[in-house]
């Protein structure tokens, strides 16, 4: 049977289309974007198709996703439409389980003045719910980065984490930072991308070797002068090296990092970089 739209999920789909980017771009959506709303795939990608269909936005489709009003799940049928999603949102079996993509997407003129409209007037049901905790123990590095971080791309992921280690690297002593990497020594990500295939420990080390180097043979940025790394340079260093996207915030993107690697280390370990951090970015470590 058809599905009810609802306005608190229509505003979060248009939001995040209309904050990701202009024009056609791609877009997507994770656990984080909907958190709390209790809804099942089947409404997930009803409520996206139906703004396609109404003309509140454009958007092209990837995976198993549907692609044009042939390909559109039959909400009739779920043995069809579980067929549909399988390897994009929520499938057992698929690489991404809490991600479904967006080739291309944009809001349309009409989509716009309904976000305006919206925005003016949030739905009653946004303030209702409370955020549902997202079960990310048993997904890979990247991808708890990813999710944590609101970051659309794993790409993203793996770079900004780089930029987080290095300035973390930049704060310690040598024989600091060698006993986290000995710690680190579990594949990133799980794909065929070679361009992934790395462990936790090779970001730790750096992807780039110089860079990787010369962390290794300069002292601790911890004393006076310019070179100091105080919360506002850590914050500074990671939104600007990092390539990070626009509508990122540094401070979640930073926090998201470190709880992935909390995961991966001892107690001793945890203290031991709390230890060396300064008192902002440290507080976004315990809280991690």
């Amino acid at each position: 049977m058809p599905i009810s739209i609802r306005k608190d999920v229509a505003y979060l789909l248009l939001k995040k289309i209309n904050d990701t980017g202009q024009g056609m771009h791609e877009v997507r959506f994770n656990e984080v974007d909907l958190a709390g709303r209790e809804l099942t795939p089947a409404e997930f990608l009803g409520h996206l198709d139906y703004l396609n269909q109404q003309d509140y936005i454009n958007a092209e489709f990837t995976g198993n996703a549907y692609a044009n009003q042939n390909d559109v799940p039959d909400f009739i049928n779920p043995q069809e439409f579980d067929m549909r999603i399988a390897n994009t949102y929520g499938a057992e079996d698929g690489p991404l389980p809490h991600l479904i993509t967006f080739k291309k997407a944009e809001l349309t003129e009409k989509g716009q003045k309904m976000l305006e409209k919206l925005e003016e007037n949030p739905p009653e049901a946004l303030k209702a719910g409370s955020s549902v905790p997202i079960a990310t123990k048993d997904m890979p590095f990247l991808e708890k980065v990813m999710v944590k971080s609101g970051l659309a791309d794993i790409f993203d992921a793996r770079d900004i984490t780089v930029v987080v280690y290095r300035v973390m690297r930049d704060l310690m002593t040598t024989e600091a930072a060698d006993r986290v990497e000995s710690e680190l020594h579990k594949p990133a990500e799980v794909t065929d991308n070679k361009s992934l295939q790395l462990e936790i420990a090779q970001l730790w080390h750096d992807t780039n070797p110089i860079v990787g180097f010369l962390s290794r043979v300069r002292p601790p940025w911890q004393g006076p002068g310019i070179f100091k790394i105080d919360s506002d340079r850590f914050l500074f260093r990671v939104a600007n090296e990092g390539g990070m996207p626009a509508n990122a915030n540094r401070e979640q993107v930073v926090k998201a990092v470190f709880s992935a690697t909390k995961d991966e280390l001892s107690s001793e370990r945890i203290q031991e970089i709390a230890s060396w951090l300064p008192d902002q970015v440290r507080q976004l470590w315990e809280e991690a």
